[in-house]
C-alpha cells in the first residue's frame, strides 16, 4: 500500500482551515493542519509533508517568516510551498515568489485550482528528484541491447 500524499495547511482562520482540510481529505490526501506560523514550522519539520499551503497574515509568525524558516532548514528546504492568501495584488504575488514560494494562490480559491497546484508541485518535485539521481557512467555495455 502506498502512503497518502501529505498536505500541510497553515491557516489561522478556523473556518478556512476546516474547509481546506475537508476538501483535501475528500480528494484522498492526508491533511495536516497548523493554526499559526510557528506551529506550521514545527509540523513541517516533524511530519515532512509533500506540499505546504500557507497563509501570509497570521499571528506569532507570518507566512513570509514561515517560508524563510523552512527554506533555511535542510530537512524542509525542498518541500513545495504555496502561499494561499487574500493578498492578491501584483506586488504581493511578486514579493511571495521572490521569497522562494513555488506557487501563489489567492483566496477564495477554486477547488480545481487548489488541486492543480498540488499536482504541478508534486510533478515538479518528482522531476527534480529524478534529475538529482546519479546516472551510470557511459560505457559500451549500456549500448548493447
Amino acid at each position: 500500500m502506498t502512503p497518502k500524499t501529505r498536505i500541510l495547511v497553515i491557516e489561522d482562520e478556523p473556518r478556512m482551515r476546516a474547509n481546506l482540510l475537508t476538501i483535501l481529505k475528500m480528494e484522498g490526501f492526508e491533511a495536516l493542519e497548523a493554526k499559526n506560523g510557528r506551529d506550521g514550522v514545527d509540523v513541517a519539520q516533524n511530519a515532512r509533508p509533500d506540499v505546504i499551503f500557507c497563509d501570509i497574515s497570521m499571528p506569532e509568525m507570518d507566512g513570509h517568516a514561515v517560508l524563510a524558516a523552512l527554506r533555511s532548514n535542510p530537512t524542509t528546504a525542498s518541500i513545495p510551498f504555496v502561499f494561499l492568501t487574500a493578498r492578491g495584488g501584483a506586488s504581493d504575488v511578486r514579493s511571495g515568489m521572490n521569497l522562494g514560494a513555488d506557487d501563489y494562490l489567492v483566496k477564495p480559491v477554486e477547488v480545481d485550482d487548489l488541486l492543480a497546484a498540488i499536482t504541478s508541485r508534486l510533478k515538479r518535485k518528482e522531476q527534480l528528484a529524478t534529475a538529482r539521481r546519479p546516472r551510470p557512467e557511459p560505457s559500451p555495455a549500456l549500448l548493447v541491447p
